[in-house]
């Protein structure tokens, strides 16, 4: 317990140099010693990359806004959803012209997200103190140092809400891509409601373990007719990186592009079994 009182202190210090700071943060959240010089599981390795791979392409690809132009040149515009207004200044913001339906981001951090399925009952003054709040967090400083993060201009995005049919919340695959090749996807069933995921392969196959809080889903999902399409996505836009996840929607048919992230729970997140 002293321990973790002692880390949880050190964990606030952002003014630590990063190669301290990650091990410090790495065993406050699992308990276990973080070895840079040989790390062996998959989070020890997302915590090096935090620390020594440092490619400037990177800090487009965070950002949610800026990396739309390398997904255009990747696999194309269409695989984009449509924006309806990116900017610095809430302020700017005219709710009277949005949809009915939209969804509100933050361009440059994790988990800045408005899902807004009823105009009519969101609260304007909330949202910009939400969109505020938002804008004056810097990822790199909020979390473990993701360094990719750092550099990013806070901006708010806003997009067409994305629906598929007899789903309240779309399923998102994020497909975990070593050296430019997909070998699993995770699933994402039911966000914001009944939160569940699942690991598979490449081949469909449920794969045995978890990853996080979130609960396993025990039941068995159909394979999407054009799942290898999908993959094939994703390997074009992992490129040759050593690993990233790139996030998918896949709406009755109609694939799209979500997000490419570098380090998936700030590389804290425990499988389970280990």
């Amino acid at each position: 317990m002293l321990r973790k009182l002692y880390l949880g202190i050190l964990k606030k210090c952002k003014f630590l140099p990063q190669k301290y700071f990650v091990k410090v943060y790495y065993e406050y959240y699992t308990g276990k010693n973080l070895n840079l010089d040989a790390p062996k599981e998959f989070n020890e390795k997302i915590q090096w990359l935090k620390v020594f791979y440092r490619p400037r392409i990177l800090n487009e690809l965070v950002d949610k806004y800026a990396v739309r132009q390398y997904v255009k040149d990747k696999i194309g515009e269409h695989y984009l959803n449509h924006v309806i207004q990116i900017t610095s200044d809430v302020g700017s913001i005219d709710f009277r012209s949005l949809p009915q339906r939209f969804v509100a981001k933050a361009t440059h951090g994790c988990n800045f997200n408005l899902i807004v399925k009823d105009k009519s009952k969101l609260n304007e003054f909330k949202a910009r103190l939400k969109f505020r709040k938002w804008l004056s967090k810097n990822q790199y400083y909020r979390g473990g140092m993701e360094w990719a993060y750092k550099d990013i201009p806070p901006r708010i995005l806003l997009e067409h809400y994305l629906e598929a049919s007899g789903k309240t919340v779309l399923d998102d695959y994020k497909f975990y891509c070593f050296h430019g090749k997909p070998m699993m996807v995770q699933i994402d069933i039911d966000r914001g409601e009944k939160h569940r995921r699942l690991f598979l392969d490449m081949s469909w196959t449920p794969l045995p373990f978890c990853k996080g809080s979130v609960p396993l889903y025990d039941d068995s999902v159909p394979e999407p007719p054009n799942f290898h399409k999908m993959g094939k996505l994703a390997e074009k836009l992992a490129d040759n990186f050593p690993f990233v996840r790139v996030d998918l929607f896949n709406v009755d048919g109609a694939i799209y592009f979500g997000e490419m992230t570098f380090y998936p729970g700030d590389g804290r997140q425990e499988f389970i079994p280990d």
